[in-house]
């Protein structure tokens, strides 16, 4: 018993041999990674390991019930004889891993394989086969869905039981009985134990290999990803000269090559490495295999003969060509040169293929970035153009009516009005500008404004520090504010009006509020106010919606406006300015 259970150990070392073989067909393991089976697969799965169950059925030893003795290579059997054998491992880990379809197949063609080589036990080992891979299904179904492969622990009993099955049917079925019993206690215990190790082989063979290849492709994709955090600053300001060159070189630090390039359509951007003296920024592209991939827009592994350099002593022998892409379009290429053709592993093009990838999304991502600074700066340019025709009309009037009575203040009110309409102008191109420039802004309104309601109104100033006074603001900001607080905060008022604009600083930033006694604002008007463009016919059309959607779009939430009102009491508007706007810059032009 001890003889025969070290024989087929022995014997099952060819097992994972052949196991180990199956794991680097290419076919094999797509199916291992799949957690289903596809109809079109099936047919070769199970011819797969229906002829694996065959060479188990052939390597096994042949016993005889009237000697007792062993003998190797089962070819054809007599009456008397049995097989030793390691069929049940190929049919088992068919249907752990493939299903009870799978199991069941393979267990069909390796057991019609033994029917046909006879013998007393014929029937039931071919029976036995077909159970095996139906046993074996039945697991699967229940690892499914909490594990992607099968643990060697469930492998080695399921292998155990299989086995154990195929002695209970040799019992119950072959016949004579006396000498079914006999080759059972001979042969049953080392072929359960060997079996159930056997098939917790294979299983740690084939996990082994894929956990080894999952760990390399994790490190591959996570080098991939810290590159292109490296490079998102550069190529998400776009293709140019200046991003390639600073994404070249960061690339020729972590990958192994000789030298990196960019390209876009018609030029080269960037040369870093090998042959750089030769290859170099905005030269036409000089390589056909350059021009095949932004033609076809797919991978190119190339030689020298692809590379086809005009160069005539050009030491670029190799190159990995991956295509940049911008939707559906290829707008570049990235190429990693090598010097052997030994440099360039699978391993390395999966990666060079999926940092193009990420590559192509930061160019995408950088087009959508300036689509939407455009669409933004369009909409804020939009919103800082409304001015009023009414606003327009009453001024022109009252200058029209002191050009009799007191032309020099007719004057003054002109350039007053010259000086508003300029910085309206101004503020199309020059989206900041400073509180002090703010102010004046807000002075040449009110000019205009108050000899209309010259008996009706006061001002005041309340700053802090001077020093906030250079403090970056959204141009046309605080004039529709005050604007807002003289036509409507002193409606009807009977008392005499004041308007308080205050700058406080406030940690890196100010707060800036806009304060008057007027009549207050209803509670229900004031959630209007902020989410809806509402028109005046009396006003410059510039109303608190758009400040402070200009305001949210420059700078963020954290700087929209507070509207804080009583009726009868007064209105503050107040609003926070940061150190830093939103997207980055404060620029005064």
């Amino acid at each position: 018993m001890w003889n025969l259970l070290l024989l087929m150990l022995e014997r099952i070392g060819i097992i994972v041999t052949v196991a180990f073989l199956m794991t680097r067909v290419r076919y094999f393991r797509t199916v291992i990674h799949q957690r289903d089976v596809t109809d079109r697969q099936r047919l070769p799965v199970m011819i797969m390991f229906g002829l694996f169950g065959i060479l188990g059925t052939y390597t096994g030893l042949v016993v005889s019930t009237n000697s007792l003795g062993l003998s190797s290579w089962a070819m054809g059997l007599d009456e008397n004889e049995a097989i030793a054998n390691s069929r049940v491992i190929g049919i088992v880990i068919a249907g752990l891993i493939g299903g009870w379809k799978i199991g069941f197949g393979a267990g069909l063609i390796a057991g019609i394989h033994r029917y046909m080589l006879g013998g007393f036990t014929a029937f039931s080992c071919s029976i036995s086969g077909i159970l095996a891979g139906l046993l074996a299904g039945l697991v699967h179904k229940r690892l499914q869905k909490s594990r992607r492969y099968v643990p060697p622990v469930v492998a080695l009993i399921v292998g155990g039981l299989a086995e154990a099955l195929q002695m209970g049917l040799i019992l119950l079925i072959s016949r004579p009985f006396d000498q079914a019993y006999q080759l059972v206690a001979e042969i049953g215990l080392p072929m359960i134990v060997a079996n159930g190790i056997g098939t917790a082989i294979f299983v740690l063979v084939i996990s082994s290999v894929f956990h080894e290849e999952e760990k390399m492709g994790a490190i591959q994709a996570q080098k991939a990803l810290r590159l292109a955090e490296m490079t998102i600053g550069h190529l998400r300001q776009g293709l140019s000269t200046k991003t390639a060159e600073a994404t070249c070189n960061i690339l020729l630090k972590e990958v192994q090559a000789s030298a990196v390039a960019i390209t876009n359509q018609q030029v080269i951007l960037a040369h870093v490495g090998v042959a750089s003296d030769h290859h170099q920024p905005n030269q036409q592209i000089q390589t056909e295999g350059t021009q095949h991939v932004l033609h076809e827009g797919k991978l190119l592994i190339a030689d020298k003969d692809a590379i086809n350099c005009h160069y005539q002593d050009c030491p670029l022998d190799q190159a990995v060509i991956a295509p940049l892409k911008r939707k559906s379009e290829t707008v570049g290429t990235l190429k990693f040169y090598f010097q052997n053709e030994k440099d360039i592993s699978t391993v390395t093009i999966e990666f060079i293929k999926g940092l193009s990838s990420l590559l192509s999304q930061q160019l995408e991502i950088a087009d959508a970035d300036r689509y939407f600074q455009l669409m933004k700066e369009a909409e804020i340019k939009a919103l800082q153009a409304q001015v009023s025709p009414h606003f327009l009309f009453n001024a022109l009037n009252t200058i029209v009516s002191l050009v009799r009575i007191d032309p020099d203040k007719a004057r003054k009110l002109l350039i007053s009005l010259s000086r508003y309409f300029r910085k309206n102008l101004e503020s199309s191109t020059h989206p900041m500008t400073t509180l002090s420039q703010e102010f004046e802004h807000v002075n040449a309104y009110l000019s205009i404004e108050k000899e209309r309601f010259i008996e009706k109104m006061e001002v005041f100033y309340e700053v802090e520090d001077e020093k906030v006074m250079g403090h970056k603001i959204p141009t046309m900001t605080l004039q529709p504010l005050v604007e807002n607080a003289l036509k409507h905060g002193m409606k009807g008022l009977t008392m005499k009006g004041t308007i308080t604009i205050s700058v406080q600083k406030q940690g890196p930033g100010v707060l800036v509020t806009v304060k008057d006694n007027g009549k207050g604002i209803r509670k229900e008007r004031m959630n209007e106010l902020l989410h809806k463009p509402i028109s005046s016919e009396t006003g410059t059309g510039i109303g608190l919606y758009n400040v402070n959607r200009r305001l949210e779009m420059m700078f963020g939430k954290g700087s929209m406006l507070d509207i804080r009102s009583s009726e009868g009491k007064g209105t503050a508007v107040r609003f926070y300015l940061s150190s830093e706007s939103k997207g980055g810059r404060n620029d005064v032009q």
